[in-house]
């Protein structure tokens, strides 16, 4: 079938303002007719809820957590992007654009990109005036900072916390629509399947996850806003209790999910330490505008270091490989994170990774201690460095951090044409939960960009046009595709609850971790996907015969949530090794071996691989059909990657 992005027409500059007046309204009266399920409440969430319920629409928002303050937007530490050139240093709506669409690796849609660049200006107004406390200058005007892929200070921050600032912001205006009834808030509920009434979603099957009751939930449109899938790795920096349930059990019902195998490596993250671990923990992008990456020049430095023989202060400068500054002049230690991931590996690959395991690189501040003060340091990361020394017990201050990639954020997701809708109609994806907006690699300080854009600032807008064409009739909870899909996850339920043996669910979680690393992680080659893809079937298979679920369904069960997560993640990680094995090029964070410049960079190849590649579920245990969105380029000229 062929995609339709809904692209509009005209300048690229003037596509969205001539489309939201194209789009149909819905008026004031007739909005308090309509209701909005929202699941998930991180930023996408939290600010779609709060704004449709503010335009009068009754909405229905769905978490997992015991509150919306919890979602791991909350996590999110460096900053937000947005193109409003305080410092006066060449910053434009189409410079972002143009950043993005480049440090994407040109896989993402030109129009969706330029429409985040130019709306990113409002949602810094927005968040100020709910009083969001990002960083101010000296004068007392907003303060900026630089991020990867950029040559301009564009990232608004508050201190090494904005996820957090931005989604009290969120929740502040959530809140207030709560207290006005126009936003029924359901926590500690799970999505688990999407009910689709005559080609359209109409409403949603949950479970509570402190009762177990299985419910059903009505409404003209559902938006799905529950971010991505990085935990299908096991270790990510993802909270542990993210997943892709609600995108994946959308996906099974006819929602294509596209470009799964685009996922972000992030070189700043505390190395594993052991198999104790349930997750990785972030370290900012920001620190690389004062830190400066390097490894030692040679093994046997190496070797003395990993050793403790010697300590990383002890190592001259002569000694040190500065090594993105020494191969990326015109951006140093600020290249996009793939670049920066990529480069840290080969070091460690050549005997010159530092610590213990000597899996890891330094990231070094003694320089701007030494030029701006201890104290000027502390006011802009203080809380990080707080955060590695409890997690290390080494002072940043005095030593360098350690550091090492891990998988950090998703590019792929749910399929979205230009009004955030996936192809079935009344399904929404914002945020993380669709591919759109990043190609593949996502620059840093634009998760937070895009959640607030979609929410704020697109669906209130896009979902009019839909709702008035189905119009306020109420959507009718008899139909008999409710029964049925309630059938369907209370007998997948009974099934999970049927598992008897002799595994847990997190060996299994563990292992497809292992293999999705290994395999279908900075580094991938046919070969090995090939292999991925047999060891994830005989995975999945034994997943089914041996593992272990205790407990019942009428209760607070954890062993249960998990194994239904689980079970997805097995299901998608053969989808992404997929993927990533039909797609014969480099990108971004998909880096395959036998497509590679010279230089070792992604090399790409837009002859045949310049789309978006969608899949269809097809049925159980068997292949999905790809569907291809072709990508053209009108304002930025597909050019190799540079950022010497």
């Amino acid at each position: 079938m062929s995609l339709s992005a809904k692209i509009p027409e005209g300048p690229l500059a003037k596509k969205w303002s001539k489309h939201k007046f194209d789009l149909k309204l819905v008026n004031p009266a007739n909005k308090r007719k309509y209701d909005i399920i929202v699941v998930g409440t991180g930023l996408a969430g939290a600010s779609a809820a709060a704004s449709l319920a503010e335009l009068g629409y009754n909405v229905k928002a769905f978490c997992f957590q015991d509150s919306p303050r919890r979602a791991h937007s909350i996590a999110a530490q460096g900053g937000i992007n947005a193109a409003k050139n305080y410092q006066n240093d060449g910053d434009s709506v189409y410079r972002l654009f143009y950043d993005t669409i480049k440090g994407g690796d040109y896989r993402a849609r030109e129009a969706n990109v330029y429409r985040l660049a130019e709306v990113s200006v409002n949602i810094i107004d927005q968040c100020v005036a709910q009083g969001v406390p990002f960083a101010r200058d000296y004068g007392g005007l907003l303060d900026n900072r630089s991020f990867g892929g950029a040559q301009v200070s564009r990232t608004f921050y508050a201190r090494g916390q904005t996820g957090q600032q931005l989604l009290l912001g969120a929740y502040s205006a959530l809140n207030r629509q709560i207290h006005h009834g126009k936003v029924k808030m359901y926590t500690r509920t799970e999505m688990l399947d999407v009910v689709i009434v005559d080609g359209k979603a109409q409403g949603i099957i949950t479970r509570s996850l402190t009762t177990g009751e299985i419910g059903t939930h009505t409404g003209h449109a559902v938006l799905l806003c529950t971010g991505g899938y990085g935990n299908v790795f096991y270790l990510s920096t993802n909270a542990a209790g993210s997943n892709v349930t609600a995108a994946w059990r959308a996906h099974k019902r006819g929602a294509f999910f596209a470009n799964p195998c685009y996922t972000q490596i992030h070189p700043t993250c505390i190395p594993v330490t052991g198999d104790h671990q349930s997750k990785l923990t972030l370290m900012s992008e920001s620190l690389r505008n004062d830190g400066r990456v390097w490894a030692p020049k040679t093994k046997e430095i190496a070797e003395q270091l990993r050793k403790g023989a010697i300590k990383a202060s002890q190592v001259g400068e002569a000694d040190r490989d500065y090594f993105l500054e020494r191969k990326y002049p015109s951006f140093g230690n600020l290249v996009p994170r793939d670049v920066a991931s990529r480069n840290a590996k080969e070091m460690v690959d050549e005997g010159k990774g530092v610590g213990g395991s000597g899996v890891a690189v330094f990231l070094d501040f003694a320089d701007s201690i030494a030029r701006l003060g201890k104290d000027a340091v502390a006011a802009k990361y203080g809380n990080l460095f707080d955060m590695y020394y409890q997690i290390t017990d080494e002072d940043p201050y005095t030593q360098p951090m350690r550091i090492y990639p891990a998988v950090h954020y998703t590019m792929g997701g749910l399929w979205v044409d230009y009004n955030l809708s996936t192809n079935v109609p009344g399904l929404y994806a914002l945020g993380e939960c669709n591919f759109s907006d990043h190609g593949a690699n996502r620059l840093g300080a634009s998760a937070l960009m895009q959640g607030l854009s979609d929410g704020y600032f697109v669906i209130p807008f896009t979902l009019g046009d839909y709702l008035a064409t189905i119009g306020p009739k109420p959507v009718d909870a008899n139909h008999p595709a409710f029964a049925q899909t309630k059938k369907d996850v209370t007998d997948y339920i009974a099934k999970l609850l049927a598992l008897r043996g002799t595994k847990t669910v997190s060996e299994y979680h563990r292992e497809l971790g292992h293999i999705m690393w290994e395999y279908c992680g900075m580094a991938r080659t046919a070969e090995g996907l090939t292999k991925a893809k047999g060891l994830i079937q005989a995975l999945r298979a034994d997943f089914w015969k041996n593992a272990i679920v205790l407990g019942e369904n009428e209760e607070v069960n954890a062993s249960l949530e998990k194994a239904g997560r689980v079970a997805d993640f097995l299901e998608l990680g053969e989808l992404m090794v997929d993927d990533a094995l039909m797609r014969n090029e480099s990108c971004g964070g998909h880096f395959r071996l036998e497509s590679q410049t010279p230089e070792g960079e992604a090399l790409r190849d837009d002859e045949n691989f310049a789309f978006v590649g969608a899949w269809e579920f097809k049925g159980e245990n068997q292949p999905e059909t790809l569907h291809k969105e072709a990508l053209e380029f009108e304002y930025v000229h597909l050019t190799q990657r540079n950022y010497k």
